[in-house]
């Protein structure tokens, strides 16, 4: 395999699964469509085999590495990476990172430490999976979609203001825990000074 196609092939966002709670396989299999880097928490690892997955790479503890070594002979070529004091998701980003993907879809993340995951967006495109909302970052303060008529989570930290614009007209949101706004069928914009995050139900 040459360095270019090993290039392109991290350009696919990784699958980074922590939590399956409130995820079924139906959700996300259209992200394994151009087989991914799949990297799972120990937790989910038997879930993630029943689902027919091929894993890379079990972020695993060390007691779980010596009691379910066997994984890595049922599962080959699966490997472990190491992890301590469960940080499992600092571990798989730092892994992305050193080996040049490009963006990642991580399953299972709470949404309210999503401005944790900020530092790491200059090196990284996240999309982070909460239950049934999927969450995506607006780095740059702007965003433009046309939208179905839906109902949209718009999260940044309280006191925000975020600028709607759509065929409803121009409207200030005022930040507060889990602001939920209604956008009518159209293109809407957004226009934030800062990094906030969008939610949208998949559901």
């Amino acid at each position: 395999m040459s360095s270019h196609h090993f290039v392109k092939e991290q350009q696919e966002p990784a699958l980074v699964i922590l939590d399956t709670s409130g995820i079924t396989f139906d959700h996300i299999a259209p992200l394994l469509e151009w087989v991914p880097t799949v990297l799972v928490s120990q937790n989910e690892v038997y879930t993630v085999i029943s689902w027919g997955i091929k894993i890379d790479l079990i972020l695993a503890e060390m007691e779980f590495q010596k009691s379910h070594f066997q994984l890595l002979e049922e599962q080959y070529p699966v490997k472990f990476l190491g992890v301590i004091d469960s940080q499992f998701l600092e571990e798989a980003l730092q892994y992305l990172i050193a080996t040049k993907h490009s963006a990642a879809n991580i399953i299972g993340f709470n949404h309210l430490k999503v401005h944790d995951l900020e530092p790491k967006l200059e090196f990284l495109d996240l999309v982070v999976w909460d239950g049934a909302v999927r969450y995506f970052p607006v780095k740059n303060g702007k965003f433009k979609k046309w939208f179905t008529m839906c109902t949209i989570q718009l999260h940044a930290p309280e006191n925000t203001l975020i600028e709607m614009r759509n065929a409803a007209g121009s409207k200030l949101i005022h930040i507060i825990h889990s602001t939920m706004v209604d956008v009518p069928e159209g293109v809407s914009e957004f226009h934030a000074n800062d990094i906030f995050w969008i939610g949208e139900f998949f559901d």
